[in-house]
């Protein structure tokens, strides 16, 4: 009878003392704005029971392999399209948990102040990435620079293009690399997180940017099955609430937009 208290005793004990310790929670980010939007929300996290831990990752491959390898629980740097992209070409489990805000794509230079000014046989840099290529394109399709045979096709490439009066040339080149050939490119069609990165004002420097209506809102990923996962429902809880809606307004100045 003595042991069975002891033991009746020792299991609440524990019980209670394991109140309070948070299941840890690793979500692979881009430093900005990803990680900064996911600081914010860490405390709230926590007095939820869940220790959210942050990955930095500075390209657009590592986060998904990490993510199917189960280095990682979630990411959160990429859009639905480039996820759907990436995953089909390496054969990845990977899946779409939710949408949280929209980085505008824009097109920078160093060399010209509109897109009028952008040189005949000018060359323009695009990323590399299938997903991210095409939607630099579809931009410069909307604002006049070419003419696309289809730009409600997400995978277009400088082989859709049916009118360019330039004959401008596209140079791909990897999405974080992008801000780095500004002086050796007529203008560049970069990413919102570089941008930031990169220290430019969206907004203000952009030649052109995306509207609001961009359908490459920022998700967060997680492995097929485990969108449902308590932790990832707390997750994107708090990054689409009225906090992180109200910070993103405050500090990214239209660079980041929120999309719930």
């Amino acid at each position: 009878m003595k042991n069975k208290v002891k033991a009746l005793l020792l299991g609440a004990f524990l019980t209670v003392s394991s109140v309070g310790f948070a299941g840890e929670l690793k979500v692979g980010a881009s430093p900005v704005p990803h990680a900064e939007i996911l600081n914010l929300v860490k405390e709230d996290l926590k007095n939820q029971g869940v220790d959210l831990k942050i990955v930095d990752f500075t390209d657009y491959v590592t986060p998904n392999l990490a993510l199917a390898d189960k280095e990682i629980d979630a990411n959160y740097f990429q859009h639905d399209p480039y996820l759907e992209k990436f995953a089909s070409e390496r054969g990845l489990k990977l899946v779409n948990a939710g949408k949280v805000h929209v980085e505008p794509l824009g097109v920078f230079s160093r060399k010209v102040n509109s897109l009028e000014e952008i040189p005949n046989k000018g060359v323009i840099a695009i990323p590399s990435d299938p997903s991210n290529g095409g939607r630099a394109l579809i931009l410069l399709h909307n604002k006049g620079v070419i003419k696309l045979n289809d730009p409600t096709n997400l995978y277009v490439t400088e082989f859709d293009i049916v009118e360019n009066p330039k004959n401008l040339k596209f140079k791909p080149i990897e999405a974080p690399q992008l801000p780095r050939v500004l002086p050796d490119v007529a203008a560049a069609v970069i990413n919102g997180n570089y941008v930031l990165e990169a220290g430019f004002s969206p907004v203000k420097d952009a030649l052109a940017l995306e509207g609001e209506e961009s359908p490459y809102a920022n998700i967060i990923a997680v492995r097929e099955g485990e969108q449902n996962n308590e932790d990832i429902v707390k997750l994107l809880n708090a990054l689409r609430s009225e906090k992180v809606k109200q910070y993103i307004l405050d500090n990214y100045n239209g660079g980041v937009v929120p999309a719930f």
